[in-house]
Formats: structure tokens, C-alpha cells, sequence
């Protein structure tokens, strides 16, 4: 026999596993993130200080509250623009954080930004951020100048004063103690711009993600912690919905089954008990039909009790199972709602009047 089993939704797919990126495309989205970023942290850092500092001071006449308020609303604006690059930079979706909805009065909805620990989150970042995202951008624009200037130097040193003619001019390889010649300069510059060149895409990779790793950590870590948290409620739902289903079924096992086996051995008891003194010979096939029932009544009370699979099936297999169901089966009639842990299970020659 078989039972009907609750399947547990899953917990979770793994991540799929990263695409190789191309180089000149991920050195790009790193640029574009790192130039974009600073003039966006600096709109930032500009807003939340001004606006806190504001509403701090205007607290005790309660429009700092609206200016707080404001305030917060604005760093949620400037997290929404970061949490959209992070994804390109990063090479992963990022989760996006379930902010409070306001509810209730003007001044309960007023005080929402105010109560959300987010958005206070979004805040910090505006401010954190802000370093971290000039460094960036001066590192980056002084590679992207220095690789550049130097694979294309001998282009332009026509245009340059030339330090080995001119007194006033002095040039690297002066400074080095070297004599400076057309030849030289475009040699050394142009080495040095090779040199930028192949490290370029490791240096602007680094500062762009040690910029969205910390978007990542302080915008997504929150929301990283509440989709799992639902994840996991979601599996404890599906647990006791599941243990819900295997109690019904086992309820209706043991009701289909070994119930109406145990009201047919109380009438064959019952049959032989009236028929003892007139009849012992009818009464004694009665108490052996009531012994065998009692017998298969505990098989099948035991293959409940061990699970879904019965004993000839886990000790012998298919070939045993059903070579044993169908040696019990002609007998009795099958009832076609029985299809229960202990094997096919039969009911009574004569169906139960009650149960």
C-alpha cells in the first residue's frame, strides 16, 4: 500500500553558477559605476547631513520632524540608485529591502521614514559611502589618464616643451638624472602607459567593489535577513501542513482498516458466543475466522505503525508484496479507498453495519 505524501516546497534554489564575464564589458559597467557614483555620493553626503543637522536642531518645534522625515525619504531615493548598479557590478541580483507602509493618522504616516530601520540604513550609507566613493573616482580617472596619456604619448610630445632645449622645462627623465631625448620620452611614457593599461581593469575592479560591497552590505544585508527568515517560515508552514495531512491519513487508515477489521472479529465473537451451545461446530469455524481477523488486524496495526512501505515489501520486495496481497485477497473484497501503508488492505466479507 501507499500513501499520499504532503511534498515540502523548496527551501530555495541554488544560485546559478556566474557567467565569465567579458573583461572589456565588466571594465566598463566598473568605470561608468565609479564616475557616475561620486557626484551621486556627493548629492548624497550634501542632503543627509544638511537634513539631519536640520531636523535635529528644529526637533523642538516638531517641523524638524518633517524635515527628518524628508530627509530619510531622499537617502531612500539616492539607495535606490545604488541598489540598481550593484547587480552589474557585483555579477548577482541583490535583494531589495521590504520598506514600513504608512498606516493610520497624518502624523503616524509622517513619522513612517522616521520608524523604519531601513531607511535610517540609507542614511548611514549616504554618509559612509562618501570617501569611499572619491577614492574611487580619483583612482580610477588617474588610471584611465595615466593609460591613455601614455599609449598615446608619442602622438603629442610634439605639442610638449622640449626639457632637452629648454632650460625652464624639466621632464621625468631629468628628474631621473637621464638626458632627455624625443626618442627616450616616448619610450619611457609610453611603457609607463602599458604598464597602467594591463593594470587597469584589476585596480577599477577593486575600488568598484569595495563601494558596492558596501552598498551590498548596508542595503541588502537587511533584506537578505527577512528573505530568509520568510523562507524559513515558509518551510515550517509546509512542515506542519504536511505533518496535518499524515495525521488525516493516518486517522483515515486506521478507520478504513484495522477499525472495521476489529467491528467484524466483535461480530464473528458475537455470532460464535450465541452459537457455542447449539452449533460448536460452526461456532468453532467462527472463533478460527475471529483469530485469523485478529491476526491480520495486528499485521496491518504494525505495518501502520512502521510507515508507509509493509514488512514483506521492505524485507522481501515487489515480487513478495504482491504475491502476498494477492494470496490474501480472494477471500474478502478490496476495497478501492484502502491504498494505505500495510499493502492493498481488505475489508470484511460482509461490510460493517457501523464503525
Amino acid at each position: 500500500m501507499t500513501t499520499d505524501t504532503a511534498v515540502l516546497p523548496s527551501l530555495g534554489t541554488p544560485p546559478p553558477s556566474p557567467r565569465r564575464r567579458d573583461p572589456l564589458r565588466q571594465l566598463g559597467v566598473d568605470t561608468g559605476y565609479a564616475l557616475t557614483g561620486f557626484p551621486v555620493a556627493i548629492a548624497s553626503f550634501v542632503v543627509v547631513v544638511t537634513g539631519l543637522a536640520l531636523g535635529a536642531g528644529l526637533l523642538v518645534v516638531w517641523v524638524g520632524v518633517a524635515v527628518l522625515a524628508a530627509t530619510l525619504l531622499a537617502a531612500r531615493g539616492f539607495a535606490t540608485i545604488e541598489r540598481a548598479w550593484l547587480p552589474a557590478v557585483l555579477g548577482h541580483p541583490v535583494p531589495a529591502p521590504a520598506y514600513r507602509s504608512p498606516e493610520g493618522g497624518l502624523l503616524r504616516k509622517l513619522m513612517t521614514p522616521v520608524r523604519d530601520p531601513q531607511t535610517w540604513l540609507d542614511a548611514l550609507h549616504g554618509l559612509v559611502r562618501f570617501p569611499v566613493a572619491i577614492a574611487s573616482f580619483v583612482v580610477t580617472v588617474t588610471f584611465w589618464s595615466v593609460a591613455l596619456g601614455g599609449i598615446t604619448y608619442a602622438a603629442w610630445d610634439w605639442a610638449l616643451p622640449d626639457a632637452s632645449t629648454d632650460p625652464d622645462t624639466m621632464d621625468l627623465l631629468e628628474l631621473l638624472g637621464v638626458q632627455s631625448s624625443a626618442g627616450s620620452r616616448i619610450a619611457l611614457y609610453t611603457g609607463i602607459g602599458l604598464v597602467v593599461a594591463v593594470l587597469l581593469p584589476f585596480v577599477v575592479r577593486g575600488f568598484a567593489l569595495l563601494q558596492a560591497s558596501l552598498g551590498r552590505v548596508m542595503l541588502t544585508s537587511r533584506a537578505a535577513a527577512q528573505a530568509e527568515i520568510g523562507r524559513l517560515s515558509q518551510g515550517r508552514d509546509a512542515a506542519v501542513a504536511a505533518e496535518a495531512v499524515a495525521l488525516r491519513r493516518l486517522e483515515r487508515d486506521i478507520h478504513d482498516g484495522p477499525q472495521q477489521q476489529l467491528v467484524r472479529l466483535n461480530m464473528d465473537l458475537a455470532r460464535a458466543q450465541r452459537t457455542l451451545e447449539r452449533d460448536p461446530d460452526a461456532a468453532r469455524a467462527a472463533l478460527g475466522e475471529a483469530a485469523g481477523l485478529a491476526r491480520e488486524t495486528l499485521e496491518d496495526l504494525r505495518a501502520l505503525s512502521r510507515g508507509i512501505a509493509p514488512p514483506v515489501l521492505a524485507d522481501r520486495g515487489l515480487a513478495a508484496a504482491l504475491a502476498a496481497v494477492a494470496a490474501r485477497s480472494p477471500s474478502r473484497w478490496i476495497s478501492s479507498s484502502t491504498c494505505l501503508p500495510s499493502g492493498w488492505r481488505r475489508s470484511p466479507r460482509t461490510p460493517p453495519t457501523s464503525s
